[in-house]
């Protein structure tokens, strides 16, 4: 099959280039391959009760299919050049925001209108934080909640799967330059296009490596976020939550001045299981529906490493962290901050006697035995400078959840179009390593299929 465009990948940028291409021009041919299953079959099988840790689905309903990684997060788009990537660096600060805001709209007009925007810009809660050596990012917060987000997404699938060919369940091998564009060899067969759009998110980051190897496309090295998810009384944190919702704190330590950040806050939300690759880490949601919501807040602290030549692999260094965490929890470890400080690990007794229940069955353990001293102390620091904003934070009771581990791509070498070397050759999202969040990749998206229709205004 010949198309005019094909798009590897049905996460936030690979849906929003599809649906600002056919807005753009309808006659075009396009295609989505997608690893993963349509949006009604991702179910993940963990229920806590029958089947409490990972049993290796052939498709992770977590990590793949239509919506990507984002599909069951709580659904926040955070419109900002603050955090989220650096996609300012290639297309300007000013339409890089324009874009997210149109973004937002969109999701407004697919089932997100009635959810609630958040700003952190000129509250008192800045000033509070200086005063304490915390910086509080400025942004705008669109939550619409994992229910939301599952309905929006519903509603742009609706829309795009009678002017899209959407290929589910069909892994894509490796690409190649033909003399008319590129061939996308498949699971079964290949297909031709004209312009081929990459957004295989931070899951296909082994692949796009390879695919960028094989086609000669420069990169550069990138980082991997370290840390644990914290779970707190949501009454701790209420405070800021209520006005702020999510609040994006950044604390440099003083033992090694490195930075640690707060990441993915849900207040009343879940922590929940994350599975990259055989690999469980740990990750948080929050719903919209008060009826689904908890008496905890949880939120990742991590740590961000940099590495110099001749250290190549960052997302090596991270997964066999996370091994190490799996090896010895059989998946999730959580242990009291108060167990943690007086260096033993926890146990079901002094967690079930805690004041802080667990929205997430894990193994109680030491954390110590896991992450670096570094990354531990760090996160230890930064515990103690929240509980002068938010008291209660660094209680004996809090729970920590590890490892959390945020992998990124390497960056690849993109132009002001998001187009690579290969004309006609495009990457954009989290698989691009420029894009880090559900906005900056939305967004991403639209600006491609914008160059590609030859429409950038």
């Amino acid at each position: 099959m010949k198309y005019d465009v094909i798009i590897i990948g049905a996460g936030p940028g690979g849906i929003f280039s599809a649906y600002e291409l056919v807005k753009q021009n309808e006659n075009l041919k396009i295609a989505i391959f997608e690893a993963g299953n349509p949006l009604e079959k991702r179910k993940c099988p963990i229920d806590g009760k029958k089947v409490k840790s990972c049993i290796g689905c052939p498709t992770c309903a977590i990590m793949s299919g239509f919506g990507g990684a984002g599909a069951f997060s709580d659904g926040k788009y955070n419109i900002t050049n603050a955090f989220g990537g650096t996609l300012y660096e290639h297309i300007g600060r000013d339409r890089a925001i324009e874009l997210m805001r149109y973004v937002d709209d969109i999701n407004m007009s697919h089932g997100g209108e009635g959810t609630k925007m958040y700003s952190t810009a000129g509250t008192k809660f800045k000033k509070l934080c200086m005063q304490n050596k915390l910086n509080l990012l400025d942004a705008s917060v669109r939550h619409l909640g994992t229910d939301i987000n599952y309905i929006v997404l519903e509603n742009l699938y609706a829309e795009l799967k009678d002017k899209v060919d959407f290929k589910f369940r069909c892994e894509v091998e490796r690409l190649e330059i033909v003399e008319s564009g590129y061939r996308v060899h498949y699971t079964g067969g290949t297909d031709d296009c004209e312009k081929c759009v990459v957004s295989v998110g931070r899951s296909g980051s082994a692949w796009m490596q390879k695919v960028c190897e094989e086609l000669a496309i420069p990169t550069s090295s990138n980082r991997v976020d370290l840390g644990v998810r914290v779970e707190i009384p949501a009454e701790i944190f209420s405070h800021l939550t209520d006005e702020l919702y999510e609040s994006k704190i950044v604390y440099r330590t003083e033992k090694f001045e490195d930075n640690v950040r707060t990441f993915c806050m849900n207040p009343y939300g879940i922590v929940v299981n994350e599975n990259t690759k055989g690999i469980v880490t740990v990750n948080g949601h929050s719903y919209e529906d008060p009826g689904k919501q908890t008496e905890n807040t949880n939120f990742a602290l991590l740590v961000s490493k940099h590495f110099s030549e001749p250290f190549k692999d960052s997302n090596g260094y991270g997964e066999s962290i996370a091994r190490l965490s799996n090896m010895l929890g059989g998946g999730v470890i959580v242990q009291r901050f108060g167990d943690l400080i007086r260096g033993r690990r926890s146990n079901e007794k002094r967690i079930e006697e805690g004041l802080v229940r667990p929205t997430l069955a894990a193994t109680p353990g030491d954390l110590s035995l896991v992450l670096p001293k570094r990354i531990l102390d760090g996160i230890i620091e930064m515990i103690y400078a929240l509980d002068k904003i938010a008291p209660g934070t660094a209680n004996d009771d809090t729970l920590l959840y590890g490892v959390e581990v945020k992998f990124y791509n390497m960056e690849v070498e993109i132009d002001e179009n998001l187009e690579t070397v290969h004309k006609g050759l495009y990457v954009i999202g989290d698989g691009s390593g420029v894009t880090h969040s559900l906005s900056h990749a939305s967004a991403s998206g639209v600006h491609v299929a914008r160059c590609i229709a030859g429409n950038q205004g």
